[in-house]
């Protein structure tokens, strides 16, 4: 019983981090990458589809990204999604590729986007510590029914607090690699 609880916690727990991770890969550095385009979607016959999916994404070099469409007739609805997106970017199509040239980012724009890091990761810390409190509580309320005793319940939240600790410290070492590409130059 406790078992299930500690391991149902550490998978949420990784999903959490996960999670994190995936919304991180979308803040812009000054680095081409290939996974800035991916929450970009298109119109394509009458459904929205991932830019993937219609596409070819690919790093031309550290400023620059290509994408080129596996329809002539694309581009156009591409370059107008990728405009469009939150990431501030200006396509330049030349015939059936699309060039996509990353601005180098301004201390200022920088220190903007550490704040945002910083504030993702307070974010999945404090998923972390929910799912804990939920794991505790459901340990709580097995010692109240009397199915484990005190010395189990003191165990089971220090095990607890341990998978806890160690998602936490693995956000902030994920928020510290992320810190250090944003203030590269």
């Amino acid at each position: 019983m406790l078992d299930e609880i500690k391991k149902d916690a550490a998978d949420r727990m990784a999903k959490s981090v996960a999670s994190l991770k995936t919304e991180l890969t979308k803040i812009r550095t000054g680095r081409a990458h290939t996974s800035l385009l991916d929450h970009i979607t298109v119109e394509y016959y009458g459904s929205q589809v991932p830019l993937s999916q219609v596409s070819n994404v690919a790093v031309e070099d550290s400023r620059t990204l290509t994408v080129t469409p596996w329809e002539k007739d694309m581009v156009q609805v591409i370059e107008k999604a990728i405009m469009g997106s939150d990431l501030g970017l200006n396509p330049a199509s030349a015939g059936t590729v699309i060039r996509v040239p990353l601005p180098a980012l301004t201390e200022e724009r920088r220190k903007d986007m550490i704040r945002v890091v910083r504030h993702e990761a307070e974010g999945g810390r404090i998923a972390v510590r929910n799912i804990r409190r939920d794991a505790i509580s459901d340990v709580k309320d097995l010692l109240k029914e009397k199915m484990i005793g005190q010395d189990d319940e003191r165990r089971a939240e220090d095990e607890i607090q341990a998978i806890t600790d160690k998602y936490v410290a693995e956000i902030d070492t994920i928020l510290a690699e992320k810190e250090a590409e944003l203030l590269e130059i």
